[in-house]
């Protein structure tokens, strides 16, 4: 089993379609299935396509299901966050969800998210688990807690590390969204900063076409 996964590469490279419209993603941490469906509704009037539910709870399940139809009527993208194990894996497949994003890189996990169709996107937080991840064929990594690491840890992987597109994960709202992107982050996920209004105009401001941001060094 060991040998195969070693052998074998996969790629998650359709990220960069999936966030091509905005540097922006939105996650819906236990919300409940109505309160999720609003939230997704309001991220995605807002310009924010695509929408990651951390699945932990059966009820959690149960939101991306219901979210999930409702962007494939739209057109959005909703994927499976925090998927830690492969019943996970299928659970997510099973509620409808186009890509899955775990909080460490678990090379079964990913391996089983590949097979049911789905890229996914693994956490890092050191060089090690960035080096490990690209030898697989992952290019895009969810940097996590990224409000720990900070952009100095941005900055420095991009060095060795220049085909690494990093979704940045924990801690991010409209006050540090900008410092990472300059900082070289193609995308920052966001999550309770969707609720607090006062919030909301700095994050919109970051979808418009004339606040472009281009990472340091570009």
């Amino acid at each position: 089993m060991n040998e195969r996964l070693s052998l074998t590469m996969v790629d998650n490279a359709q990220f960069t379609e999936i966030f091509n419209a905005a540097p922006l993603m939105a996650i819906l941490r236990g919300m409940g299935v109505e309160r999720s469906l609003t939230v997704a509704t309001m991220a995605w009037d807002l310009g924010i396509d695509v929408v990651e539910l951390p699945i932990q709870t059966p009820e959690d399940i149960e939101s991306l299901r219901v979210v999930a139809m409702a962007a494939r009527e739209r057109g959005k993208v909703v994927g499976a966050g925090t998927v830690v194990s492969v019943e996970h894996v299928r659970q997510a497949a099973e509620a409808g969800a186009e890509f899955t994003v775990c909080p460490g890189f678990d090379l079964e996990v990913v391996r089983a998210s590949s097979d049911f169709g789905m890229p996914v996107m693994p956490g890092v937080a050191t060089a090690s688990e960035v080096q490990l991840a690209l030898k697989e064929g992952l290019t895009w990594l969810k940097v996590f807690p990224a409000s720990v690491l900070g952009t100095a840890w941005i900055k420095a992987m991009q060095g060795p590390f220049p085909q690494a597109r990093f979704v940045t994960t924990g801690g991010m709202n409209a006050a540090n969204a900008g410092e990472f992107l300059r900082a070289g982050a193609r995308v920052v996920a966001i999550g309770s900063a969707l609720e607090d209004p006062s919030q909301l105009p700095k994050l919109v401001a970051l979808l418009e076409p004339a606040a472009q941001i281009v990472p340091a060094g570009q």
